[in-house]
């Protein structure tokens, strides 16, 4: 009976010295509303890069899922970095990655660590990548620095100059 009561201690004790069990990464990507005759929502595809630039995780992907017979998928190669490191390799649509285009304007994302693979990651330097790409516009990468496991809330940015506006990431423990 001792034994089994130290046992379950010691479990506890490991669960809660486990920092990335409540780990988050957020994120705040701003798509700024372009003065053209035709606006079309932006397609934007989010990682994570290794610093070997490598894909190390992928965040998500939004893209005009409505389109008849999945001819908007057609479009993701216009996502020319995503597309060429992780995309073409994936089957589309991927459950809890892909989404529908979002509108213009500041866009919160919010990724636990257990539900993105992030607890998976191994401790050290990445980067968010965020690349948007629009019909009849242009196309914009924008890469933001951030330590894995966070130690502290920490809070990175990086802007965009056409296509994508401010892009924050905030890491929690």
């Amino acid at each position: 009976m001792h034994l089994r009561y130290s046992i379950t201690l010691g479990t506890v004790a490991a669960l809660g010295s486990a920092p990335l069990l409540a780990a988050e990464l957020q994120l705040k990507i701003e798509l700024p509303r372009l003065a053209v005759a035709e606006y079309h929502r932006p397609y934007v595809a989010m990682w994570l890069e290794k610093p070997d630039q490598s894909v190390a995780a992928n965040l998500a992907v939004w893209y005009d899922l409505k389109k008849r017979n999945d001819e908007g998928a057609k479009w993701l190669k216009e996502l020319r970095t995503w597309w060429r490191k992780a995309g073409r390799d994936m089957t589309l649509p991927a459950d809890g990655l892909t989404s529908a285009t979002h509108p213009a304007g500041e866009q919160s994302v919010s990724f636990p660590a257990a539900k993105a693979a992030l607890d998976k990651l191994p401790a050290g330097d990445y980067v968010l990548a965020v690349e948007a790409a629009r019909e009849s516009g242009g196309r914009e990468v924008v890469r933001v620095p951030f330590a894995w496991p966070p130690k502290a809330a920490t809070t990175t940015s990086a802007k965009g100059e056409n296509e994508l506006g401010a892009v924050s990431v905030t890491v929690t423990p």
